[in-house]
């Protein structure tokens, strides 16, 4: 059976943990998009960890963490994050990469750089990990998949081609240095022989597993509202944030993807730029970003201090609508457990009107929070491990969010911990 598991949001819901903890029952974890520009914070008998292009499953001995197609690969970031966690104990990962995975390469890092700097006040809020410029050149079909390492004559003569439309921007859009295509080709030549014993024909395995009947867990990275289509545009990522493009970052046919699992916030985050229509500021907003997450809402990838708001309705029910959702699982419920009173978005106020519907970017850059404020339940509810236990007004604010965005909240994080986890009937499940 294939699940999926991706954001409802901007990111950083809490995916890594609920795939972790999903994991548990898995046999493979597919990465199918997106690359080392976000993280996933994960907590486990190991410690915490943060990491960026493995899979969160690689921490049971029993599974295959698989690299797939859709990803952005940088190479060395792969290997020194699979060091970073053998060098704390953790048994070293059973590892696959798809051999059409296309990589990032070194100037696609400084591109994002360079043109950061260019826009100066406009930037985008990049992470500057070469995303932006990496799928770019893929679908100008400049981009370099992993099986073209193999191919010496191929690799040489396109590293050429290339060097030389790079060097046009180098030299008169960013003045700054040429890049060397010898040298380049030495750097390609580090990266085949580092990636050559992970290297597989992605799709065919998967499609041999699916026959076996074995448990397939597809990991998504950041949230719906970051998709390039859907989300809040221009201030997206660079691939689908979607489960239905799991089917195509990992290459299985999409009748196979049979549970979609959103993970939502009991809070809303982000990180970057773009529109937040429930943003918090000032000293609310840092309170809750001190008590959030595992240590304080700050990005996995960049340390960044996280964007703060209150539970957006309005952006999750898109958000759980686009994915596909078959069971939501809402994270860091635990973290509410202070306030007196919790508001949550329940609607967009947009020239004077009042609507439900998720708007396009223009529309939700004016759009005023529509606010409605639930009593908390001020105790710590970690530890508990039966629905029924948690105080009324803390399960009545599960049961409102679930009634507003329509969708069955089946799971309830209560922690960071792998074991930190609720499951519920819900209603609404089909």
């Amino acid at each position: 059976m294939v699940k999926a598991v991706v954001g409802a949001n901007w990111g950083d819901e809490g995916k890594g943990k609920i795939t972790d903890m999903l994991a548990k029952e898995a046999d493979i974890i597919v990465r199918f998009q997106g690359g080392a520009n976000a993280g996933h914070t994960i907590v486990n008998d190991y410690g915490k960890f943060a990491l960026h292009t493995l899979p969160s499953g690689v921490f049971y001995s029993h599974t295959t963490s698989i690299i797939g197609n859709g990803v952005a690969l940088n190479i060395p970031v792969l290997f020194a994050e699979i060091k970073s966690i053998t060098d704390r104990d953790v048994p070293t990962p059973k590892i696959l990469v798809s051999d059409r995975a296309q990589i990032v390469m070194p100037y696609h890092i400084l591109f994002d750089q360079y043109e950061e700097e260019r826009l100066g006040g406009k930037s985008f809020g990049s992470t500057k990990s070469g995303i932006a410029p990496f799928y770019s050149d893929k679908y100008a079909k400049i981009g370099f998949q992993v099986n073209e390492l193999f191919e010496e004559d191929i690799l040489k003569e396109k590293i050429g081609r290339v060097c030389e439309t790079k060097n046009v921007l180098l030299e008169h859009l960013y003045h700054k240095p040429l890049l060397d295509p010898k040298e380049l080709l030495d750097t390609m030549h580090e990266y085949r022989d580092m990636v050559a014993p992970y290297v597989c024909d992605v799709s065919s395995y998967l499609d041999k597993a699916i026959k076996e009947g074995k448990n397939i867990l597809l990991e998504g990275q950041l949230g719906t509202l970051k998709d390039p289509d859907h989300g809040i545009y221009p201030m997206v990522t660079s691939s689908s944030t979607l489960a239905a493009y799991g089917a195509i970052g990992a290459g299985i046919p999409p009748y196979e993807i049979k549970k979609i699992v959103t993970v939502c916030k009991a809070y809303s985050s982000a990180v970057g730029a773009g529109a937040f229509v429930s943003e918090i500021f000032g000293d609310e907003a840092d309170e809750l970003r001190r008590r959030g997450g595992d240590g304080g809402e700050f990005g996995a990838t960049t340390g960044r201090p996280r964007r703060m708001g209150w539970f957006d309705c309005v952006a999750s029910k898109y958000g759980c609508r686009l994915q596909g959702t078959t069971d939501v699982a809402f994270t860091v419920l635990d973290v509410l457990g202070y306030l007196d009173e919790i508001p949550v978005c329940v609607g967009y106020e947009i020239n004077g009107e009042v609507t439900t519907d998720f708007p396009t970017t223009g529309k939700l850059e004016i759009a005023k929070p529509v606010l409605k404020t639930l009593p908390g339940w001020k105790t710590d509810i970690r530890g508990i491990k039966n629905y029924e236990e948690l105080p009324e007004n803390c399960r009545n604010y599960i049961e409102f969010v679930e009634e507003q965005i329509g969708y069955p909240i089946t799971m309830v994080s209560n922690g960071p911990g792998r074991n930190d986890i609720i499951y519920r009937e819900s209603k609404l499940s089909k």
